[in-house]
């Protein structure tokens, strides 16, 4: 007799159903899930899974009737079917599911213990991704269920369940646009015609040695309006809303300041007053009791209890500094409009110190508590900065690699080569070796360092002729250079003379003019220089043999002699004095030439200098010194040629010359003008 390839042929849906139902619940009681697994193999994966899934669900139901004591091990049981690939890893998590549906809450609190502990489970890669939408809408389920106010407790474990489920970066569980709950009203009799102003037409007085505060309706109505702040604080950046908000606040904080909590049988004295105690062993075994409320009644009876409260006093307080941050700290989706003005930050600043104290005076152990508070603030501002960035993923470092010391290790290694045999081999070679191979290569291109800086590709100075006359001939023959105006052109034909020219060291009694204008006759000179020489050769074409034996030092010496003859003729003027430096004939005839400035010029260059601190500063001058010539004159014209008549006595190199180069340089043009009409 031949059988079908697989029960799925021979049964339909519903006898598969039935029969993996019996052999589950014998695999079940026996604790035998080998005997499941054995019987579900002869069943493809598709019909195997769809019916076995069913099948766990309609034993629970038999469970939740007859024995719900086993419902943790029938769930365990589930669990390790998920993991020989019988059922389909969400089966778990949709019979917790109904399990919740099925009990009461009191029952449902006990069992959620089991989904706490086996957190870890559903974090393993088979369950996580297939079971995590489903253990959310089971929490949910629960939350929906439950009482903020009656199972305080509960709701706490399951959101923290939730924290350690998921990881930091689950976008479901961050507020990314920084959403406020604004259905959180907080509801009080805030109307004249409720008992809250019969109640309260009376002032209530809290009166003892030290502390005396007045309880009336205004009080009552500033207090319990500045929740709406709390819920929505985008309403502080309203005007309006903002003068609400402080002048409400200055008095709330007013009542704290007032009546200071100084010590526990304080507050019990004031208890004994308004509310009677039956014996003295009640009042004892409750005062060891810590209530916690979720969140607090806004009877108007009971205000006078509430402010006498610590934990309710500390629960406003850090209201308070909750907002604040808030309201200074930068939210990546603020608008530009929600920004706090200059005297608002400084209200909140001062504030904030304000509430830091009264945490520090409210009992038991205020300081320690403020400090409390205040880490935990600094470590809210790294969490606000870790969503402004996109809540990128927290990844652990990994571990750094484990190095296997052990003997036989170090002697299974490769023995390095060392490096003085490495040196040496290349030292044969005339090489360096420099530790790197890249460094290797680049030091052993040219090993003679002194010999590669000699190379044409290293001389980067032009000729004298190319940087000299092609600037004069780009400006057309005949005329003034326009580029011996520039510092930086000039300063750099001045080193080039002082390298490549003959003419730049030659002794002469005669005084150097402007920059500009010995570099104009310089540029001339090297081009008559290279005009003649250029014509010479053309010329004596047919003697070019007898040139080239002609020595090079008799032809610059031939040239030298020219050029000072030509120099003593035209009179040309010639390099600064510093070349002059140490002879006593160009200190006597040259400086009383240049150095003196006639009472004329002093005037007209004194008249035109408007900016005169910039000169005063490129002259040397220090900062008092210039304040000195502003406080002391009255003008700026005065203050100019009080500071010049002092440079003209004081320093040594101070002359019309020099002046006037560093006016130009600073681009005071006007006064150049002015000084150089002046004859």
């Amino acid at each position: 007799m031949l059988m079908p390839k697989n029960m799925s042929d021979k049964f339909g849906f519903e006898e598969l159903r039935a029969k993996y139902k019996d052999v589950l619940s014998k695999a079940f009681a026996t604790n035998n899930i080998d005997l499941l697994d054995s019987f579900s193999k002869i069943t493809n994966e598709t019909d195997r899974k769809a019916a076995m899934d069913q099948a766990y669900r309609d034993k629970l139901l038999e469970l939740l009737v007859e024995d719900p004591d086993t419902l943790e091990s029938y769930v365990c049981f589930c669990i390790e079917s998920c993991r020989r690939q019988m059922v389909t890893p969400t089966m778990p998590v949709v019979l917790l599911g109904d399990i919740f549906d099925a009990l009461t809450l009191n029952k449902c609190e006990k069992m959620f213990t089991y989904v706490e502990n086996g957190v870890n489970i559903w974090k393993e890669e088979l369950f996580f991704v297939a079971c995590k939408n489903n253990l959310l809408r089971m929490c949910n389920d629960l939350l929906r269920r439950l009482s903020r106010s009656q199972n305080t407790v509960f709701c706490g474990r399951i959101l923290l369940f939730l924290a350690k489920f998921f990881p930091f970066s689950e976008r479901s569980g961050l507020n990314i646009v920084s959403e406020f709950n604004l259905e959180n009203i907080t509801e009080f009799g805030g109307d004249n015609s409720s008992t809250l102003k019969d109640s309260l037409d009376e002032e209530i007085v809290i009166d003892d040695e030290k502390n005396k505060l007045t309880i009336d309706y205004n009080l009552y109505c500033r207090f319990w309006s500045l929740q709406d702040f709390f819920r929505n604080p985008n309403t502080c950046y309203n005007k309006i809303q903002w003068k609400t908000f402080v002048a409400h606040s200055g008095s709330v904080l007013s009542a704290f300041a007032s009546y200071k909590l100084e010590a526990v049988e304080l507050q019990k004295s004031k208890l004994n007053r308004l509310k009677a105690v039956t014996s003295d062993v009640e009042m004892q075994e409750s005062s060891k009791e810590q209530h916690y409320f979720a969140k607090f009644l806004t009877n108007q009876k009971l205000l006078e209890l509430q402010l006498s409260d610590s934990n309710f006093r500390r629960c406003v307080l850090i209201q308070f500094l909750i907002l604040f941050q808030y309201l200074a700290s930068t939210v990546k989706f603020k608008m530009e409009s929600q920004e706090l003005k200059q005297d608002q930050m400084d209200w909140v600043k001062e504030t904030t110190s304000l509430i830091y104290r009264l945490l520090g005076e409210t009992p038991p152990d205020g300081k320690q508590f403020a400090e409390c508070v205040k880490c935990i603030v600094k470590r809210e501002e790294h969490w606000n900065t870790w969503k402004n960035d996109g809540c990128p993923e927290f990844q652990k470092p990994k571990p750094p690699p484990q190095v296997d010391t052990t003997d036989d290790v170090k002697k299974s290694r490769k023995r390095r080569r060392p490096v003085g045999d490495t040196i040496r081999e290349y030292g044969s070679q005339n090489k360096y070796y420099m530790g790197n191979n890249e460094l290797t290569k680049l030091w052993n291109l040219c090993p003679d360092n002194l010999a590669a800086c000699r190379t044409k590709e290293r001389d980067f100075m032009p000729s004298l002729e190319s940087y000299m006359v092609s600037e004069h001939s780009a400006n057309g023959a005949g005329g003034k250079d326009k580029r011996t105006a520039d510092g930086g052109w000039g300063w750099r034909a001045l080193r080039l003379l002082a390298r490549r020219s003959p003419h730049f060291f030659i002794h002469t009694n005669n005084p150097i003019g402007r920059l500009p204008n010995y570099l104009d006759d310089m540029v001339e000179r090297v081009t008559r220089e290279v005009a003649a020489n250029a014509a010479a050769s053309n010329a004596n074409g047919d003697d070019k043999a007898m040139k080239q034996e002609t020595p090079d030092e008799e032809t610059e010496e031939q040239i030298e002699t020219d050029i000072i003859k030509d120099s003593d003729t035209n009179d040309i003027e010639q390099v600064p004095d510093s070349t002059h430096a140490g002879e006593d004939d160009y200190e006597k005839s040259g400086r009383s030439r240049v150095t003196m400035i006639s009472p004329e010029q002093l005037e007209t260059v004194s008249s035109k200098l408007t900016d005169w601190k910039k000169l005063a500063a490129k002259l040397g001058y220090t900062p008092d010194e210039i304040l000195y010539f502003e406080t002391e004159n009255p003008t700026d014209a005065s203050r100019a040629k009080n500071m010049l008549t002092l440079w003209f006595d004081d320093d040594e190199d101070a002359s019309v010359e020099n002046l006037l180069y560093t006016m130009e340089g600073l681009k005071l043009l006007e006064a150049c003008e002015a000084l150089k009409n002046v004859k």
